[in-house]
């Protein structure tokens, strides 16, 4: 999306000298997208941003991956994964994977801990915050992270969160093997946010300013490509902090959006999850279910009808308020339920009964659609809900 910032002091024009008071010349660096064919920004380091004096193998969390096989819809309650020790949690390292394929992986994180310098080589990451606040400091500068808000993080980016408050945070963590942005059909031609997109840039919030930290021999965690399930890791030392750029600008740089901004699209009748989405990725989207007015005919059904996704597999996370359709299913806060592409689902038995009449829903979701199958990580087979599937029926097998 190519919404132009600039923090901090950079030359009148690109690729030109940029010197510090006592003379001492900057170093460019282009952080670009595709190649040189996409959104990129310019920063200028006090060091060389190249510049590494170690290196060894780290092994990220858990990446394992198991199908969904028998093919049933499934019921993760992720605030299970929340440690009693979840002060000594960091955001980064204390993920568990609980969903994935070759296009997205979905962690979840209950932390108190400052995170490691870290670098996701993958893709970008898009990071939902359940509950708490952290600021995540970032080569662009820092950005304050509250409840409510999407982090994105792009490719790359070295950064660290660093919760704050006497609440744990809640971290939902949808990493990409691709770039994260709003919906093509949202933006003109040029990159600007169109008048029917449910939110525009004044909703954005980028860094105000550079982030200057001193340190030698400085550790930085970079997951990136390769390894026994495609992702892997290594420890980088390198000489001087990263946190040393003195100005940026560019159209390439991480951001926050709060889900109270999105401005929900409504009609008379049912409308469909695309009028939902926020951002999307390579083979997936991310929707958002916000409190709104429901569908005003007067013969409407406000809940969902039942659907067969046959192109993909939906994931929604419960994060707030009351979701009508899941009522009966032993869904709450904190839950995730996966309905795969394969099998039909919808409201639960009496949720359309109950629907009829309403004026205003109070519920919270993010949706994930992926257009391949995702399997379950660690986290996730953890914390499943075995009686979800046979919840429409009322009874399992044997019974």
């Amino acid at each position: 999306m190519a919404y132009y910032r600039r923090a901090g002091e950079i030359p009148p024009k690109r690729h030109t000298q940029h010197r510090a008071a006592d003379g001492t010349l900057y170093r460019e660096e282009l952080m670009g997208e595709e190649g040189f064919s996409s959104d990129s920004s310019l920063l200028y380091h006090r060091g060389v941003p190249s510049a590494i004096v170690d290196a060894s193998p780290w092994d990220p969390p858990d990446q394992e991956l198991t199908g969904n096989r028998p093919l049933i819809p499934r019921h993760l309650r992720l605030h299970g994964l929340g440690a009693a020790d979840w002060k000594a949690v960091d955001p980064v390292t204390g993920r568990r994977l609980v969903l994935g394929n070759a296009d997205v992986r979905i962690s979840y994180v209950v932390a108190g801990e400052t995170s490691p310098l870290y670098r996701n080589a993958v893709g970008d990451e898009c990071v939902y915050v359940e509950s708490g606040a952290a600021v995540v400091e970032t080569v662009f500068g820092a950005v304050d992270a509250r409840e409510g808000d999407y982090v994105i993080l792009p490719r790359s980016t070295t950064h660290r969160w660093v919760p704050t408050g006497s609440d744990p945070l809640r971290l939902y963590a949808i990493e990409a093997s691709s770039h994260i942005g709003p919906p093509a059909r949202y933006l003109s031609r040029y990159g600007q946010l169109l008048e029917h997109a449910p939110y525009c840039e004044r909703d954005l919030h980028g860094p105000d300013g550079p982030l200057l930290a001193d340190g030698t021999d400085v550790e930085v965690l970079v997951k990136h490509r390769g390894g026994e399930h495609g992702i892997t890791g290594t420890r980088h030392v390198v000489p001087t902090h990263p946190f040393d750029v003195v100005g940026w600008d560019g159209c390439l740089y991480p951001y926050t959006v709060n889900v109270a901004d999105f401005e929900p699209i409504t009609g008379r009748v049912h409308q469909p999850p695309p009028v939902h989405q926020i951002f999307e990725g390579r083979n997936f989207v991310i929707c958002n279910f916000v409190p709104r007015k429901v569908d005003y005919h007067p013969l409407a059904v406000p809940v969902p009808y039942y659907h067969s996704n046959v192109d993909s597999d939906e994931v929604m996370f419960y994060c707030g308020g009351d979701y009508e359709a899941r009522k009966g299913s032993g869904i709450g806060q904190g839950s995730i339920s996966l309905h795969p592409g394969g099998h039909s689902h919808g409201p639960q038995p009496g949720a359309v009964e109950r629907s009829l009449g309403a004026e205003y829903f109070d519920e919270l979701a993010v949706m994930v659609d992926t257009f391949a199958p995702l399997a379950l990580g660690e986290g996730g087979r953890a914390v499943e809900d075995p009686a979800y599937a046979w919840s429409w029926a009322g009874r399992g097998p044997g019974v």
